[in-house]
């Protein structure tokens, strides 16, 4: 506790600093009334945490009853508004907040060490150092356990060691190929082909070493045959020796990448158990680390956490006027990789809700439970299977039952193959072409009769026959009968022309196939015959 000794030079606000620029101007305008020290850190962040919430501590409580009332008439100047409230509330003093206060806590910080005696410099610097740490600790809600920092780098490292190895095994396969090429398309696994190439060497030791335990045995003998007959070329010892040192540095890189996988798991599980339930470990590490830090990510609404990654794609679509994105990151999710390619916009949609919602929850909550996730897993997983399945809910009438969903069977269609399509020919039926026939029948032996009736006439006129008046009239009548036969129409179906038209064109057709092929021979006996004149 401090007194003001020069009320006067306080009004000048502008010009306080310059009474404070050493600590005996300083003892003219403030004198120490009262000095009590912590007994230890932890008491002493006690009471700033108090001071910084606007809180009255115990301490300050029992100090305050002791000194300040027995000067009770003067006001007390304090630098935190809400302070001085709960003071004035709770002991009945007069607090004063202005902005000359301020600069008084000012002036009086900056000449600590003079205005209080007896304290050390290299103590005091100790002193606030600690106090500082501590107090960021207390406001941060620090935890070694909950630094996503290390997450952050962690999958940075692990995408740059992938990047590393990919290049080590290229070179690897490249260099040793020209030595033995057979051996890649045989052995796939790359880490088993750097363990092989490394414990044998040379193709020429295939044949008596043994390699059964890192290969099975059909892909050892497969191997020790392709040794024996390859077409590669001879190398030196040198060689294989930066060979082998090569492949040792792709199993010690393979090795620290599986521990790096494995601190990852663990560290995502401990800081963020149910973003890491609902899309791995991996595209969560990835979410975090492109935010910046589990607490920005948790600021992201669902459609930021949807479209992470994806940020290039979205301005380019906006600005070209397309179709925006539907994922970023979080499209190498097990859950959207399950889906079908009609669905994954939906479900990447549902998942970056619920994964919304488990950031937070990570992020601000103090369980450390995975509960959320693996409920909020089973509500996308559910609801992919819906999609898939394409089933319709069926509510009762009562409106209390479960809504189900109509198993699904697939029905088989076994049709026939209909030969009269490839004709093009019309269709006529029996019962038509019966009557065609009769009525041409009819029309032959109508022509007949009467050609036989005009033959017996002729006959008759020329050997002087005089006919008789009776077969006259029946001539007569039968005549007129067939002239009435025949001046009858007989009626044409459209399918009949439709037939005479199509037999038409087949003709046309046949007799045009004819011609090119004539001509097709003529021109091959000319070619013939000018090859043989050119050949003589």
């Amino acid at each position: 506790f401090l007194q003001v000794l020069n009320e006067k030079k306080l009004q000048e606000v502008d010009s306080l600093w310059k009474e404070f620029e050493t600590p005996e101007k300083a003892n003219k305008i403030v004198k120490l009334k009262h000095f009590e020290k912590f007994q230890d850190t932890t008491e002493a962040l006690a009471a700033s945490t108090a001071l910084v919430e606007g809180k009255l501590s115990k301490n300050l409580k029992k100090i305050l009853k002791k000194i300040v009332a027995k000067d009770a008439h003067e006001q007390l100047a304090v630098a935190d508004a809400k302070l001085g409230g709960v003071i004035k509330e709770k002991l009945n003093l007069s607090c004063i907040h202005s902005p000359m206060v301020t600069e008084l806590m000012r002036g009086i910080r900056s000449q600590i060490e003079g205005l209080i005696t007896g304290l050390p410099s290299r103590e005091m610097a100790a002193m606030c150092l600690g106090l500082a740490h501590s107090l960021s600790r207390y406001k941060l809600k620090f935890s070694p356990d909950k630094v996503d920092t290390m997450i952050i780098q962690a999958i940075s490292l692990l995408d740059d060691l992938d990047k590393e190895l990919n290049n080590y095994i290229m070179r690897c396969r490249e260099w040793y190929g020209w030595h033995f090429p057979e051996l890649g398309k045989i052995i796939t696994d790359n880490l088993t082909y750097c363990k092989c190439v490394r414990k044998v060497g040379d193709r020429s030791n295939f044949a008596s070493s043994d390699v059964s335990d890192i290969l099975p045995e059909e892909i050892e003998e497969d191997v020790k045959a392709a040794a024996e007959i390859s077409m590669g070329t001879e190398v030196s010892e040198e060689d294989i020796n930066n060979i082998i040192h090569l492949c040792d540095q792709v199993i010690e890189i393979s090795d620290f990448r599986t521990q790096l996988y494995d601190y990852l798991k663990n560290r995502m599980m401990a800081i963020a158990p149910n973003l890491t339930v609902m899309v791995g470990e991996l595209v969560g590490a990835r979410l975090i680390a492109h935010a910046g830090s589990l607490l920005n990510l948790a600021k992201h609404p669902a459609s930021t956490v949807q479209l992470l990654g994806a940020e290039k794609a979205l301005f380019r679509a906006l600005k070209t006027k397309r179709d925006t994105p539907k994922f970023g990151l979080i499209y190498h999710a097990s859950l959207v990789g399950q889906s079908n390619a009609k669905n994954k916009g939906k479900i990447s949609r549902m998942l970056a809700a619920k994964t919304a919602l488990t950031i937070r929850y990570d992020a601000l909550g103090e369980s450390t439970s995975a509960e959320m996730g693996a409920e909020n897993r089973l509500k996308v997983e559910t609801r992919l299977r819906l999609l898939e399945e394409r089933g319709i809910r069926r509510i009762s009438g009562t409106g209390k039952a479960l809504a189900k969903t109509d198993k699904y069977q697939n029905k088989s269609e076994v049709k026939v193959f209909d030969p009269s399509g490839d004709s093009t020919l019309p269709v006529v039926s029996k019962k038509r072409k019966i009557q065609e026939v009769d009525e041409q029948d009819t029309e032959v032996a109508v022509k007949a009769k009467k050609f036989k009736a005009e033959m017996k006439e002729k006959t008759a006129v020329e050997d002087g026959e005089p006919v008789k008046k009776k077969k006259k009239k029946k001539l007569k009548e039968k005549q007129a009968e067939e002239e009435a036969v025949l001046s009858e129409e007989i009626p044409t179906s459209p399918i009949t022309e439709l037939h005479s038209v199509a037999l038409l064109f087949h003709y046309a057709l046949f007799m045009a196939t004819f011609v090119c092929l004539q001509n097709t021979e003529k021109k091959k006996k000319k070619k013939k015959k000018a090859k043989d004149e050119g050949e003589d």
